[in-house]
């Protein structure tokens, strides 16, 4: 039997293919600037807002935000591992232990997310064109809203511009997202320090929100209740890059070293992350001095300034969110759709469909529709995604003790074919894994209609994320102990 991986093109093509020696361009400073690009967007910013408005003081909030990213560190780093070594992205890599059919289930959930945040992110964009072009020209732009879209022409313009600019990335491919990651994100620091010096030099100072004690201390509003809202609110914060937490082969494939990956990863994740939350609590805390409350948004803080402040901000809060939603929420799902019918969707064809699914969805309803769709989206989400996380950890590093045989990841006759290309043991271990956070999740979304959840069930889904990687990890360390796997050796000469 042939072992050409490009025989079974039901499995294969060029863009899931092993990436070759001269494609593994990415050295550890290609991905500290990949994070540092990433990190450094607008709903990293106002994370902080809503932990404090949750009761912490600002020096809690950051700490939170740095935690909850050195424990997500943990899966990207170990996940990221098999990128670097086989060269194959996660919609391949998750054959081994969901199957090569059964393998389309974690790749369409990844997706799925994945669609749904290019989208909110391509209307945050569109939305910053509009909202600082009518600084700009100093009138209200717009008019009427069109029937049945609920947006005005103007607002529909911009959603439209911003989707287009960001469509050029789609065309030009994996190396074009590359550049401007590493090219932007010394620009985004400069940006922060410049910021830093705005406010204290208008408001001669860092204003009241830094002095400001938690809501959590004797005496305070929220006495006692500190740990009632820190886990679920880490729990928040891990689930905020979880996706990439699955996906991140996408991007180690193509690491010139386990070396580069690591470092860069270590390097541009963690602190990055938290310098953003100090920042964001020290620019609002000097809001409260400047406009007499504290403003979290930084298109509206934007939208304060005059003259060419205006034009520049707006020239970096586009650069940045193009950044971030290619990196975060295009490479990803690009990959996962083409899994899904190598014949027929190449890694373009996949961006396209993803560009395609967030012009049609019209964000702005869902946002309109969502309450308190940060938290409610970002622990659901990581309710869904945890448990695929703990699967492939598991089986990678404790029942292939990280040794695949990459030809058999796009044989359907192969030894990770299971039964009829599906793994029982990692379906189960799934579902089992989502399971016990359905009915929280059901109650934090849609209180009004499941208002009798039980006490557990909310308490297990502020832990979401950990109880979905912990359960499916564990049932199906259980599930697939002792079962009989070929040996690479003999699948070699098969």
């Amino acid at each position: 039997m042939s072992n050409d991986l490009s025989a079974n093109t039901q499995l294969w093509n060029e863009d899931l293919a092993p990436t070759s020696d001269a494609q593994r361009t990415w050295r550890w400073y290609h991905f500290a600037a990949l994070w540092v690009g990433m990190v450094m967007c607008i709903p990293a910013y106002t994370l902080s807002a809503s932990l404090i408005e949750g009761g912490m003081s600002g020096y809690q909030a950051v700490l939170t935000v740095f935690i909850a990213n050195a424990i997500v560190l943990l899966p990207m780093l170990l996940i990221g591992h098999a990128g670097t070594k086989y060269g194959i992205p996660y919609a391949v890599l998750a054959r081994a232990s969901f199957g090569t059919t059964g393998a389309r289930i974690p790749a369409l959930m990844r997706a799925i997310v994945a669609c749904g945040w290019y989208g909110i992110q391509t209307w945050f964009g569109g939305s910053m064109i509009y909202t600082l072009l009518g600084v700009l020209l100093g009138a209200e732009i717009g008019g009427a809203k069109i029937a049945g879209l609920g947006i005005n022409g103007m607002q529909l313009l911009c959603f439209l511009a911003f989707w287009a600019i960001q469509f050029y990335y789609i065309v030009h491919g994996m190396e074009s997202i590359r550049k401007l990651e590493t090219w932007t994100a010394p620009l985004k620091i400069v940006i922060c320090f410049v910021l830093l010096g705005w406010v204290h030099n208008k408001a001669g100072g860092f204003g009241p929100l830094l002095e400001q004690p938690s809501q959590f201390v004797e005496g305070g509003k929220k006495a006692g209740q500190f740990w009632s809202t820190f886990w679920p609110s880490l729990t928040a914060m891990v689930g905020f890059w979880a996706t990439l937490a699955l996906n991140i082969p996408d991007f180690t494939r193509f690491a010139k070293t386990q070396r580069d990956q690591i470092i860069g990863q270590s390097v541009g994740l963690p602190l990055p992350m938290g310098l953003l939350a100090a920042l964001a609590v020290i620019v609002t805390s000097a809001t409260v001095v400047l406009y007499g409350k504290a403003i979290w948004d930084p298109v509206d803080l934007a939208s304060r300034m005059t003259g060419a402040a205006v034009l520049i901000a707006l020239i970096v809060l586009l650069v940045d969110t193009v950044s971030v939603n290619l990196a975060a929420n295009l490479v990803g799902p690009a990959y996962d759709f083409s899994s899904l019918a190598p014949k027929h969707i190449t890694y373009r064809a996949g961006g396209y469909i993803t560009a395609g699914i967030a012009l049609v969805m019209m964000p702005w309803k869902i946002l309109e529709s969502t309450e308190g769709y940060i938290f409610t989206w970002l622990i659901g989400y990581s309710a869904l995604l945890g448990p695929i996380a703990g699967i492939l950890i598991i089986d990678y590093y404790f029942i292939r003790k990280t040794e695949l045989n990459v030809a058999h990841l796009y044989r359907d006759d192969g030894i990770y074919s299971y039964g009829n290309g599906w793994n029982v043991a990692a379906i189960v271990a799934f579902v089992v894994g989502v399971v016990p956070n359905i009915p929280g999740f059901l109650n934090a979304a849609f209180p009004a209609s499941f208002p009798d959840v039980g006490a557990l069930f909310k308490t297990l889904y502020t832990y979401a994320w950990f109880v979905g990687i912990a359960i499916s990890a564990l049932v199906y360390g259980v599930m697939m102990k002792g079962k009989a796997l070929p040996t690479l050796s003999t699948a070699a000469r098969t």
